[in-house]
């Protein structure tokens, strides 16, 4: 029997929650990729997204990791491995087939790489063939994942942990991870920002972003990492007792973190670079740079995790309702923004019109899908990732149990 932390399902609601918000900010944020741009961008909208998207991707792998770990899945690690591909790589094969189709259409059709008609499109989509260039992010493999990238990133952390799950039982590895939550701040802080940083400096220029999952190796070291952290770091009390006796610090420590780093882009953007380089020599300003965004990274983690248990960590009357659709809103939620932007742009309907009619289209759309589709069709709910029916009421009035949710995913096309 586990012990529910509702504050682990509250907190990815949450997430998922802002997941809306910032996916329909990347259509109206300046210079930055998407695949649908509105008429109406802004560049002030970087500012907020770069607070959220150091982290938001971070976390949900963390509490990914801390849900396996509550979960206690290691005397039944071969039927864990099974369910969690079952529910990871279906909803992932259907959604690339079904789900996430509307995307590409909509971005080739913008930029004029493919000839308007939905139907023919999604045929040819379906054959699984290179597109001519530039049709839409992902023609060469001729099929997308796009937002559902998490799924597959999930699910391969996931069997290497279980594959891993012997060894880090071993007793000097559960003695070393007690000294850890109860080191000195500095290293408790400063030990897993130095990695971080280590991973930032020397793997990302090699290896940029890219969600492709093979050679994504810079994202891999920290999604790994913090997935990792999650799962060694969640029975431990006294991991628990510090980030929630911490968290004001961890708070006030982020938010000083936040304002040098972006302080710095703004420098780096406003001075020539000539002036930057005399100021800070190029072998300081990099690695300084790169110190204060991890260090805002690690300590945000663990002041979310502190004041969510404070705050969070509750029976809600709405938390097994929307720990339930979290799933299947992560599925839909990118591909209603961007039809919903494709149809909208031309109407000319304004900078805060637009954006408003966007977000609230993609939660109405997501709700009813859900509420009226998704959870009441016995054969349609395994494709998004929901248990069969009966046995979702078992084990807890329509909520997945806490080693189901476990596996719910997050996205980020763009981190």
């Amino acid at each position: 029997m586990t012990t529910r932390r509702h504050d682990i399902d509250a907190l990815r609601v949450i997430a998922f929650g802002l997941l809306i918000l910032y996916h329909t900010g990347m259509a109206y944020v300046a210079d930055w990729g998407f695949h649908i741009k509105s008429a109406h961008t802004a560049e002030w909208l970087q500012w907020p997204m770069l607070f959220m998207n150091r982290w938001r991707m971070c976390l949900l792998f963390m509490i990914s990791g801390i849900a396996i770990a509550l979960a206690a899945p290691e005397g039944r690690l071969l039927r864990f491995a099974g369910q969690r591909t079952w529910r990871l790589m279906l909803p992932l094969i259907f959604g690339m087939f079904v789900v996430v189709p509307i995307q590409p259409y909509c971005e080739g059709v913008s930029s004029g790489h493919v000839v308007p008609g939905f139907g023919d499109f999604l045929l040819r989509y379906w054959q699984v063939r290179p597109w001519p260039p530039h049709s839409f992010t992902g023609w060469e493999h001729g099929i997308t994942w796009n937002h559902l990238w998490y799924l597959p990133y999930l699910w391969a952390y996931t069997l290497i942990l279980v594959a891993s799950m012997p060894l880090l039982s071993l007793p000097w590895v559960r003695g070393a991870l007690a000294t850890f939550c109860r080191a000195p701040a500095i290293l408790f802080i400063g030990a897993p920002t130095a990695l971080l940083t280590g991973f930032l400096l020397r793997l990302h220029p090699l290896y940029p972003d890219s969600g492709a999952f093979f050679g994504d190796w810079y994202q891999h070291a920290k999604y790994g990492f913090v997935f990792l952290a999650g799962y060694l770091l969640a029975r431990d009390d006294a991991f628990w007792d510090r980030v929630v006796s911490m968290r004001k610090g961890m708070l006030a420590t982020a938010m000083i973190a936040v304002t040098v780093w972006l302080g710095l882009r703004l420098a780096g953007q406003l001075l020539p670079p000539d002036a930057i380089a005399y100021r800070i020599p190029d072998s300081f300003w990099h690695p300084f740079a790169a110190s204060v965004e991890t260090l805002y990274l690690w300590t945000m983690l663990l002041a979310i995790l502190g004041w969510g248990k404070v705050f969070l960590d509750r029976p809600f009357r709405w938390l097994p309702y929307a720990t339930e659709a979290v799933y299947p809103w992560y599925m839909l939620h990118q591909s209603l923004i961007v039809l919903l932007v494709f149809v909208l742009k031309p109407m000319g309907l304004g900078a805060w019109l637009e954006p408003t009619l966007v977000i609230g289209g993609t939660v109405a759309g997501c709700a009813l899908l859900h509420e009226l589709v998704i959870r009441r069709v016995a054969f349609i709910r395994p494709l998004f990732g929901l248990k069969a029916r009966q046995r979702a009421n078992h084990e807890g009035h329509g909520a997945p149990s806490l080693a189901a949710s476990s596996t719910m995913p997050a996205l980020h096309h763009s981190r």
